[in-house]
């Protein structure tokens, strides 16, 4: 069957079913990405007098090995002509710069995934950047990713969910950095000498969070004798589908950060704040996400359904026991949703067996929901300390505090003649503690959660034992 070609494979573009990551350039592009990683410090230049130091011609000849790749591989995909041309200046300026702190602005301004979002675009990426959950170092990173589009997605995004700069995307392959349970692409994480005005993308891992979802839920499922409904247990078991449910959810949670009333900037970029707020604040796009899922399905779109069960066992089961303990506000949502759950009579621990009534945990979640949206719309006329208050109130409602917790005695127990932000001190790293529940859940999951890290739609299932 003759593979037609699309208007970004013509001229001399990569066909849809080809991988970059295929091209001899790509192994060699890499392994040059790979030997310079470890030479850089923390914020991503290279000390030549600390011990152990590279020669600076070492680390010269690999940057030219790295544009000589990035210039091979180019006209696979003329869609990044201006980004890669970019790339080039800015590794070339790095080098003759001495190897200092990177900065990467140039490439950064030129790179426009989210104006040619076609389902199956490949992009070649090169970056020095952190990445979130994963490497804390700005090292130099390669990765070629993959557009996830699929017409629905898109239909969805121009006529109900506009979100302009979001991408889905996929693995194809990656440098060491994203070895690890990052699962995200966000321009705020590159070095460069300014912030940008303005991003113009964010992109979102979706074979990472299918794979790794599917892996933990089939684990914790066994482990708590939880029984699924079919749709539940199809969807687990088909990769495509989880990966087209955390896209449209993605979709839909990102544009939440700004949408709805909101008594503070949802990002809370450069602002200190106690971390249950940002905790609620991840919850309430995730359960707005699912609340727009019902209607989804009502309206006849069967990945709604899944978005629901996605939501409810993602949060349940992994984000309370993955990662630490200190501030872990994704933690603490999936701590309350199961506590809102379990207190609405639509989750049952009973015999050592978890049962779920999926149509009352359907108009339970949605009732979270609306009490987080109303603390919201109430904070718009209270002083930040009252809103800080009233939003611990409704977590302490549904979760135990920590006994030795000032914030849990009142503002009495606190010195509130103190700006809001030096009261931030005073929150425990574990304001909320694992219930017995939880910690014995985490313990037997350990292993399964570890495995997850690296993993892609393409890790072997083995990898888990």
């Amino acid at each position: 069957m003759t593979e037609i070609l699309s208007p970004s494979t013509a001229g001399g573009g990569v066909l849809p079913s080809e991988r970059v990551v295929d091209h001899p350039a790509w192994t060699v592009l890499k392994d040059a990405v790979e030997a310079v990683r470890p030479w850089q410090s923390k914020d991503g230049s290279i000390d030549f007098e600390a011990e152990e130091a590279p020669a600076r011609e070492a680390v010269r000849e690999r940057i030219g090995t790295i544009t000589d790749a990035v210039e091979e591989l180019a006209p696979l995909l003329p869609h990044d002509e201006a980004y890669h041309r970019a790339l080039v200046a800015d590794l070339r300026r790095w080098a003759d710069e001495g190897f200092g702190v990177p900065d990467f602005l140039d490439s950064l301004l030129a790179f426009h995934p989210a104006q040619n979002r076609e389902d199956g675009l490949q992009h070649l990426v090169v970056f020095p950047m952190y990445t979130q959950n994963g490497n804390p170092d700005r090292n130099l990173e390669a990765l070629v990713l993959r557009m996830v589009w699929p017409d629905w997605l898109a239909e969805l995004e121009r006529t109900r969910y506009d979100n302009p700069l979001f991408c889905g995307i996929t693995f194809e392959d990656f440098t060491g950095g994203y070895d690890t349970h990052s699962a995200v692409l966000f321009p705020e994480t590159i070095a460069v000498r300014e912030a940008p005005e303005r991003f113009t993308w964010g992109g979102i891992f979706c074979d990472r969070e299918a794979a790794r979802f599917r892996r933990v839920v089939e684990a914790a499922c066994d482990v708590t004798k939880l029984e699924l409904p079919d749709e539940a247990r199809e969807m687990l078991a088909d990769q495509e589908r989880c990966q087209q449910t955390f896209v449209l959810w993605d979709m839909v949670h990102d544009r939440t950060h700004s949408h709805g009333d909101l008594p503070f900037d949802p990002f809370m970029i450069k602002q200190r704040q106690p971390f249950w707020m940002y905790g609620l604040e991840e919850l309430r796009c995730d359960l707005t996400a699912f609340h727009e899922a019902v209607k989804l399905e009502a309206d006849g779109y069967s990945q709604g359904r899944d978005v629901q069960f996605a939501v409810i066992l993602e949060r349940l089961f992994r984000f309370p026991v993955t990662g630490e303990r200190k501030r872990n506000y994704d933690g603490l949502g999936g701590q309350l949703l199961f506590a809102y759950l379990h207190q609405h009579d639509a989750l049952r621990w009973t015999d050592n067996r978890l049962s779920i009534d999926w149509d009352r945990a359907r108009e339970v979640t949605v009732r979270l929901r609306e009490e987080i949206e109303e603390l919201y719309r109430a904070g718009i006329d209270r002083p930040k300390l009252v809103h800080w208050f009233k939003a611990y109130e409704l977590v302490s409602r549904y979760l135990a505090p920590h006994p030795g917790s000032t914030w849990a005695k009142g503002p009495d127990a606190l010195d509130l003649s103190l700006p809001p932000r030096k009261l931030v001190d005073e929150v425990l790293p574990d304001e909320f503690p694992l219930s017995m529940f939880y910690e014995a859940l985490a313990k037997k999951l350990r292993r399964v959660i570890a495995s997850t890290e690296g993993i892609t739609a393409r890790t072997p299932a083995a990898a888990a034992a």
